[in-house]
This record gives structure tokens, C-alpha cells and sequence, in this order.
């Protein structure tokens, strides 16, 4: 006779909802007892290292990240809701995800969107295996509301215990995190004058929250905070006259990106060519090392760098080693490597690379907000020469906010 295997002694142990909060102690909430031991059939985890909240010129402060969700088990899961909710505070819940809700905010882990959640009538399902990213974003009308700590509440179907067959009601608390009480960092200006477009800025899921890489083992998003400036001149026009494809006549090609801090050049690149504008390259023409054509890494100290990205051949005025002041002009703004049209990527991240680092808020010091481009008008035409209607209803100085998406800035001039 053979032996009967030992069954593992948890097999049927579990209980598929949240942990008693019978055990809340001094100083802890009844959330943060429902963190106990639980089976939890998906697991959950952060895309990123930490969590500054950061203000933007909407006047709310935001706090941005991206929620990795993984059915782990060989059984279906369906996510019917996420909740985020104030870890200290139980019955405050700060952004709810379900229905439609939460299948437009459901992600690929490439950051491309799961069409298959984004049909009329589909669910939030995770075959037995499949990972997905919800895309969050938390926004507070002050910093004295922005929460201490937050924790995520899963509810909807699928296996709860080792053993299950079929899928079953789960309901259960994951992804505590901390919020941090650092204060963004504060920069002055990449680029001087007015007409300056933010384009694929926070927050919105646009071609930069979408970022997420995996690199070295890791998923990474380092554009989570970057903006793609363009430059928009007479007339509400991108380019001057109808020459989309002459590069030298977008009226934001070829002027002077500058320091943002006092810094430490760490990384350069200026030897490759413009892309023709109006198309993306051949992505089996773009690598690690050109994706980002002709740009400059600055070390800026205290672990953070900055990135700009898409400079004009042989217009980087500096070099690995050097020391660079606030106002300083690193090269000329262009259309090299990864990209349609001309502009100015810029981000800040906690290490020296450019795809492998963290994305990190940042402000500036000061700048007029001369006004915001209809994201309807913006996103809904294909056509960059449509002349743009700037609307100034919220027009004004503004001080330690950080441009969001399609706001149109003018920064002081350089020296």
C-alpha cells in the first residue's frame, strides 16, 4: 500500500474575511487589526518607494501611485472594489474603485490598459496568475488633510483557502503603507519666458503615468511626475506656419533648458539626430541607450537627479564631472530619441538612472499660470497644427505648486 502525502495541517484554517479587530491595543485603530494573520488569494504591493504628497495648481495636494494586484491562486478572482482608506481613521474612506470605476483604472502591468475590463458590462477578473495595476490618485484640499498612513480593502471572489476549487466572497484589508511628511522638493525653472504647455503631466493616465517598466527584476515607473514641455505661440499654434515636419519651426525647438538646482553632471548624450516629426520611430530602432536621445542627468544631492531628455545633436554644453548653478543653460531643446514632435522631457527621480529610479514629486519656486488647454480639445484632435484656445479662468502667480496636466506656465526669464 503506498504511503497517503501528509496534507499541509492549514489547508481548510482560514477564513476568507478580514482578521477579528477584536485585538486592537493602545494607540493601534480597528483597521490596523484587521491586519492580522488572512488568507488573501491576491496579493497586493506599490509600484515605487515612497509617497510624497505633492501640490499641484488645482490648489489640492495629490498623492499618486500605482497598486499591483496578483491572483495568486490557480482558482478566478474578480475584483468587485478598492477602497483606500485612512489607516487611523476606519470609517474614512479617501478614494473608492468599482463598476466602471475601476475597470478604467485597471492597468496592464506594461501600463497599457486591459481592454478586456474596458468593454460595456466587463469585470475587474485576474485569471488564476495574471497581475494587474490600478492607477491611484488621492486628492486633498489641504496638506492638514492628507492622512498619516493608508490601507486598501479588497472585496469581490476568489479562492479562500489553499484548497479552493471555485471561487468564493472575499473581503479583506492589504497594502498598508505610510504617506511621508517630506515636502516635495522645490526647483527653479527648466526652461524661461511664457507659452509653456505641460503635456502628459500629473495626474491624468497619459503616456508618462503609463510608464512602468520592468527593469532589473523590477517594475519601475520613473515618469510617474514628468512633463513633456511644448511651447505654444501666436495664434494658440505649436509650430509657425504649416511646417509640422520642419522641427526648427515649432517655437519650442532650440531653446535653452536649464539647471533646476545647483547640481552635478553625471550622464550626457548629444550625438544623435532629430526624429522626423509627426511619427513615433520604429520601436525596433529605440534601445536603453537611445530612447531618450541626447539628454543630461544632473545629481542634485540628498539621493535626488534630474532628467532631460530629447536635446538637440551637439547642443549639450556640459559634461560628466562638471558643477552646474541654478539658471545654467545644459543644451538646446530638441526632438532626439523617443519621440513625435519637439519638447523637453523632465522628471526627477532617487537614483542615477533614467529608467531604473523611482519618480519623485518636485515644485517650482515660482511661476505664472497663464491659463489651461481643454483636455477635451487637446486629446480628442489629431491634428498638432489645430490652433489650442488657452482659457485663463484660473490664471495667476503661483509659488511651490507643481503644473499639472495641460496648464500653460510662464517662468521667469533667464539670466
Amino acid at each position: 500500500m503506498r504511503r497517503r502525502l501528509l496534507a499541509p495541517a492549514v489547508v481548510v484554517a482560514f477564513v476568507a474575511g478580514e482578521a477579528s479587530a477584536s485585538g486592537a491595543g493602545a494607540g493601534g485603530s480597528d483597521l490596523e487589526a484587521g491586519l492580522g494573520d488572512q488568507f488573501t488569494a491576491v496579493l497586493a504591493g506599490f509600484v515605487g518607494d515612497e509617497l510624497v504628497p505633492v501640490p499641484g495648481t488645482d490648489g489640492r495636494w495629490h498623492v499618486v501611485y500605482e497598486l499591483e494586484l496578483t491572483n495568486a491562486k490557480h482558482v478566478p478572482a474578480t475584483i468587485e472594489g478598492v477602497e483606500v482608506l485612512d489607516l487611523d481613521h476606519p470609517d474614512r474612506v479617501l478614494r473608492s474603485f468599482s463598476g466602471k470605476t475601476l475597470t478604467a483604472d485597471l492597468f496592464e502591468l506594461s501600463g497599457h490598459p486591459r481592454e478586456k475590463t474596458r468593454k460595456a458590462g466587463a469585470v475587474a477578473e485576474l485569471a488564476p496568475g495574471e497581475s494587474a495595476l490600478v492607477f491611484v490618485e488621492l486628492a486633498f484640499g489641504d496638506r492638514a488633510e492628507v492622512p498619516d498612513r493608508i490601507v486598501h480593502r479588497l472585496t469581490g471572489r476568489a479562492a479562500t483557502n489553499p484548497g479552493s476549487e471555485s471561487p468564493e466572497p472575499i473581503r479583506y484589508l492589504v497594502a498598508p503603507r505610510d504617506l511621508s511628511r517630506r515636502e516635495p522638493i522645490a526647483l527653479g525653472p527648466p526652461l524661461a519666458g511664457g507659452g509653456w504647455l505641460a503635456v502628459n503631466g500629473c495626474c491624468r493616465g497619459g503616456a508618462h503615468r503609463g510608464a512602468v517598466q520592468t527593469v532589473n527584476g523590477a517594475l519601475i515607473n520613473s515618469q510617474r511626475f514628468a512633463i513633456d514641455w511644448l511651447r505654444v505661440g501666436p495664434g494658440g499654434k505649436l509650430f509657425a506656419g504649416d511646417r509640422l515636419e520642419d522641427a526648427p519651426s515649432w517655437y519650442c525647438y532650440g531653446q535653452p533648458v536649464l539647471a533646476v538646482a545647483d547640481g552635478t553632471v553625471i550622464a550626457t548624450e548629444s550625438s544623435l539626430d532629430d526624429q522626423p516629426v509627426g511619427t513615433l520611430p520604429d520601436p525596433e530602432t529605440i534601445t536603453l541607450q537611445t530612447v531618450d536621445g541626447n539628454h543630461v542627468i544632473l545629481d542634485l544631492g540628498n539621493g535626488v537627479y534630474a532628467f532631460y531628455a530629447h536635446l538637440v545633436k551637439g547642443s549639450v554644453a556640459v559634461e560628466p564631472g562638471d558643477r552646474v548653478r541654478k539658471g545654467q543653460e545644459l543644451g538646446r531643446l530638441g526632438n532626439s530619441g523617443n519621440t513625435s514632435a519637439p519638447h523637453l522631457h523632465f522628471h526627477l527621480m532617487n537614483g542615477p538612472s533614467a529608467i531604473a529610479s523611482d519618480s519623485l514629486p518636485y515644485v517650482f519656486e515660482s511661476f505664472t499660470l497663464e491659463g489651461r488647454v481643454d483636455p477635451a480639445q487637446w486629446y480628442e484632435s489629431d491634428d498638432l497644427g489645430d490652433a489650442l484656445t488657452i482659457l485663463a479662468d484660473e490664471a495667476g502667480p503661483r509659488s511651490g505648486q507643481l503644473p499639472l496636466d495641460l496648464q500653460v506656465v510662464e517662468f521667469p526669464a533667464g539670466d
